[in-house]
């Protein structure tokens, strides 16, 4: 079914980041039964250990409790944090039947200030206690945290695991579908044997007492440091989003495991492009040799070497990073919103008047997020006046972890019309507590007589596919060929989301030399990262030349976050149905005739006109549930409603009829027939 070009412009934009998985930005690692050999069936030793408190707590005095959950925590991984709250809940719920719950920090890093502000914070009521030294943690053959294990009566162990199966490695699901701790209590109360006594636990390694070789060559001081400022501090540090800071070696040597873990499975850095460094001016990239350092430090304990050694901290802004001060600061509202504590929170859409009464060139923005530790990313666009037809998307800026700015050439700019308002589409990571965000975009401004060069955001796209049931590597294709005259690529967007798994665009001109070439190849789509890959060259968009855009889609028992695969994936917006699309940022000469132009809607052919009187049927078809013959606000997409739906709605009357959304088509051929399309 077809809607229309306008229409559709604006929900692709918006979807482009939809729905990106806690999970990647956490780097979480898995707990395998065979790592270190199964504990089910062992009876657990006696053990005596005291809370942040000093007040001592032993095995014995829980003996009269028919079921005892040992959940090994640490007040810094992600998910403890997340899980703190839940396992609470489950503490209370089944405190009257004879559960225990008994919380265990053996992370050397965590001090007993820390765990007392991660009590205080997630309001545990159980007894959370440190074990010194990792002796109850090395004697259950504890790994990760969170990670339960299950104690009858006896203390025998009859469960091991996770808490529930809500997050992976690299995914997250909206809410669990197997609650395993609770149905290993359940069944236990029941006289029942557990049904699935082991599962993979999800989390970060525990923080063990190490050993180092302090005769090693590769010392924290020397060497690591030096790559951890260059690779990592710029998201791992005190207010950013990482969720541990690695400015210093006390900080660092109790993730020393899990950094070696997740460099090694290329979880970290984040960049999935594949291709020779220097193609991209934005990549992230950790060179084999740096790769090596990290393993051989921490292959020799982690050792810290002479302080002396240390590079010269690096100061970073706390404010703007702007070449200077802004020219103007837009808040996304006038108050802070406030981010449960858990659970899944949907996107937040933000409108707010700039006050443009002229129009703006806009040379430079940064969105600066009021709390990074909640704020995933945040994308800021602007919708222009209902009578202006505008070439691109309307995209302005955004921020992802460790990228929150633009500033272009003084050259280039992106025009922002006069009248035009901004939207803040939010995405928010609960912490496992309360917290508030208010986040803001500063602008630079250029004057008009110094831009050469607009900055616009165009599209590859499919949206007319079918992915089969249980397909595996499920082929779609996008072409982009029509170009405005002088174009050149700056960049690419790949989009797809949960079942993507792979992403190429290639470069083809068959009157070229060599016809073919590779821009962008992404051979593990991640859906949790929403990549922008910025060419180090741009690319002239010459006249023959075509953008090839294909991407592979798993629809497969294999891809462990696909939420159905028995069924039919069609287009949609979300994240259980699927997208492909390739946003283009591409750089245009500026059209001085702008004006002259906004009210020179060129003639429409036969065909045209009676495309466009379809997609307006289309439109209405697709959306009208009650059937009556007009859309209401509520019978459409979030997306569309907030960012559409008063642009169609002309007079104003809360409702779109045939006639509004047909005029609204019909502008949008009008557009791309004046080279205005995405």
């Amino acid at each position: 079914m077809k809607i229309s070009t306008y229409n559709r412009q604006l929900r692709y934009y918006l979807t482009f980041f939809a729905s990106c998985a806690i999970a990647a930005a956490f780097n979480l690692s898995v707990m395998h039964a065979e790592d270190s050999g199964s504990p089910l069936g062992r009876t657990v030793a006696a053990f005596s250990l005291s809370d942040y408190r000093g007040r001592e707590f032993s095995l014995d005095d829980f003996s009269s409790q028919k079921l005892m959950a040992v959940a090994f925590l640490g007040t810094e991984c992600p998910l403890a944090k997340l899980y703190g709250p839940r396992l609470n809940a489950l503490a209370d719920e089944f405190a009257s039947k004879g559960v225990a719950f008994v919380g265990i920090n053996s992370n050397t890093h965590d001090s007993n200030s820390e765990i007392a502000a991660y009590v205080q914070r997630h309001a545990i009521e159980f007894p959370l206690l440190k074990d010194l030294g990792n002796r109850v943690a090395d004697a259950m053959g504890a790994q990760r945290t969170p990670e339960v294990f299950l104690l009858d009566q006896d203390r025998v162990v009859r469960y091991w695991g996770r808490i529930d199966d809500q997050y992976g490695v690299g995914y997250s699901r909206d809410e669990p579908t197997r609650h395993d701790l609770r149905l290993a209590i359940e069944e236990l109360l029941s006289g029942l044997s557990v049904s699935q006594p082991i599962t993979e636990a999800v989390g970060c390694h525990i923080g063990r007492i190490k050993t180092p070789d302090e005769t090693a060559v590769v010392t924290y001081s020397n060497q690591v440091a030096r790559i951890f400022q260059r690779q990592c501090v710029e998201c791992h540090r005190p207010g950013e989003i990482a969720p541990f800071s690695l400015t210093n070696y006390d900080e660092v040597v109790g993730w020393a495991d899990t950094i070696s873990e997740v460099i090694e499975e290329q979880r970290m850095p984040p960049w999935h492009a594949k291709g020779p460094p220097g193609h991209f001016k934005n990549e992230r990239l950790m060179t084999d040799d740096e790769k090596q350092t990290i393993y051989d430090w921490v292959a020799s304990g982690a050792p810290q070497g002479d302080p002396k050694q240390l590079p010269e901290p690096i100061e970073y802004v706390t404010g703007w990073r702007l070449s200077r001060e802004p020219d103007a600061i837009i808040a996304m509202r006038d108050h802070p919103f406030v981010v449960p504590a858990e659970g899944t929170v949907e996107y937040q859409y933000f409108i707010v008047d700039p006050g443009f009464t002229e129009d703006k060139w806009i040379r430079g923005a940064e969105v600066l997020p009021g709390n990074r530790s909640v704020v995933h990313h945040a994308i800021v666009f602007f919708r222009t006046p209902d009578e202006m037809s505008h070439q691109g998307l309307g995209s302005l800026t955004g921020y992802v972890p460790g990228q929150s700015s633009f500033e272009l050439p003084s050259h280039q700019a992106r025009f922002v019309p006069a009248g035009s308002k901004f939207v803040f589409q939010m995405h928010y990571t609960p912490t496992g507590a309360p917290e508030e965000d208010l986040t803001r975009v500063g602008l630079l401004f250029s004057d008009a007589a110094d831009v050469t060069e607009e900055l616009v955001t165009l599209v590859a796209i499919n949206h007319d596919f079918e992915i089969p049931a249980h397909a595996q590597d499920f082929p779609i294709q996008a072409t982009r060929s029509n170009f405005p005259p002088g174009a050149k690529l700056q960049g690419i967007t790949p989009h797809m989301h949960v079942r993507g798994r792979s992403f190429r665009v290639d470069a083809i001109n068959s009157t070229a030399t060599n016809p073919s070439h590779t821009l962008l190849d992404v051979p593990r789509y991640d859906f949790n990262w929403q990549h922008a890959y910025a060419l180090t060259e741009p690319l002239p968009l010459t006249s023959g030349l075509r953008l090839e855009c294909t991407a592979l889609f798993d629809n497969s028992e294999k891809n462990l976050v696909n939420p159905d695969p028995s069924v039919t994936v069609r287009w949609g917006d979300q994240t259980w149905e699927e997208m492909m699309i390739a946003f283009l940022e591409v750089s245009i000469p500026v059209d001085r005739d702008r004006d002259d132009r906004r009210n020179e809607p060129p003639p429409l052919t036969d065909q045209q006109r009676a495309s466009a009187e379809q997609t307006a049927a289309d439109l209405i078809k697709r959306f009208d549930r009650d059937g009556d013959g007009v859309l209401r606000n509520a019978e459409t997409p979030k997306a569309f409603a907030t960012f559409a739906f008063g642009r169609i709605d002309k007079n104003r009357d809360k409702t779109i009829t045939y006639e509004e959304a047909l005029e609204a088509s019909l502008r949008s051929v009008q557009d791309k027939a004046n080279g205005n399309g995405s």
